[in-house]
């Protein structure tokens, strides 16, 4: 090569490394937050749940690509409502030695319903126990309230405790008056070039909540109970209307799979990773958890993985 040609090319190489690199929106959006969203895992002692739910744990953790974070959308545990003192201490001691011992990713939790102790015992209430209600889900799982918020990316994550005690009986999906009002200041606080991400147990909107039954009602009515999903839907939506960088809600509850846009806001009910509590498929739905991909360009997508219960 000829000297001239030589120093030519040199400085063409040199002077490129000086360039700032051209990342183009195809580049951008093959970087998404990836993680895994499992929930309803119901795990009880027995062979197949315990076996059911660390196998869970493993397929989520081998994907390739890797996932960066698990949440855990409620019901991790089978059922405290109902539950005296012992087996709810049972079930939870369960669950963190199966996260401890087959889990090595960090995980987010939600509260659901069945992780609530006590209100439906009947006999000797424990509601002088420091534990009764959501306390003891708090605590055992180490969050930093029953609702909170954290951040990935360019994306705000706000996890939502959706299940609130009914007076009447039982209990309904929507936001106590404290809630409320931390969620709007919470919205109020988040820069508007960040994505936001609602997570709930309860779906805030769900066409699953009307088909869970399978049936429609004698008048022919589909029937949406106040257990299945938000009642305060229509207080969100306006809520949600005023910020647009609100992109997606996932949540659980509901066993059934769904995936509806309305409004700008893409809503995800993603299914049981325990199926039909742990006997099959419940209804056309296999257990199953979601990949879930959150692009820098507010776009999302989510995969259904059937993970091959035992």
């Amino acid at each position: 090569m000829k000297r001239k040609t030589f120093l030519r090319a040199s400085a063409a190489v040199i002077g490129s490394s000086f360039l700032p690199s051209v990342v183009t929106a195809t580049e951008q959006k093959k970087r998404p937050v990836r993680f895994a969203h499992l929930t309803d895992i119901h795990v009880k002692p027995g062979l197949v749940q315990e076996a059911g739910m660390a196998k869970a744990l493993h397929h989520a953790q081998g994907l390739n690509p890797s996932v960066d974070f698990i949440i855990n959308g409620g019901d991790l545990i089978n059922d405290a409502l109902d539950a005296d003192k012992a087996k709810t201490k049972t079930q939870w001691d369960l669950a963190g030695n199966i996260l401890k011992k087959e889990n090595s990713l960090p995980v987010y939790h939600t509260i659901g319903n069945h992780d609530v102790w006590g209100w439906f015992i009947k006999q000797n209430k424990p509601d002088n126990d420091r534990l009764y209600g959501k306390i003891w889900a708090v605590e055992v799982l180490e969050m930093k309230n029953r609702f909170y918020s954290f951040g990935k990316g360019n994306w705000h994550f706000i996890v939502l405790d959706s299940t609130q005690l009914n007076p009447a009986g039982g209990y309904t999906g929507k936001l106590d008056g404290e809630q409320m009002d931390w969620l709007q200041q919470e919205l109020q606080q988040v820069a508007a070039e960040k994505y936001i991400c609602i997570v709930s147990h309860i779906p805030v909107l769900s066409i699953c909540a009307g088909l869970f039954f399978d049936k429609t009602e004698a008048n022919g009515d589909l029937l949406i109970k106040r257990n299945l999903m938000h009642t305060d839907f229509l207080a969100l939506k306006k809520i949600f209307s005023r910020y647009p960088n609100i992109r997606t809600c996932i949540s659980g509850h509901i066993h059934l799979q769904d995936e509806l846009d309305y409004l700008g806001v893409r809503y995800y009910c993603n299914g049981a990773v325990s199926g039909n509590w742990w006997n099959g498929s419940f209804q056309e739905f296999a257990p199953a958890y979601a990949l879930m991909e959150f692009f820098t360009d507010g776009t999302t997508k989510r995969k259904m993985v059937n993970y091959n219960q035992p």
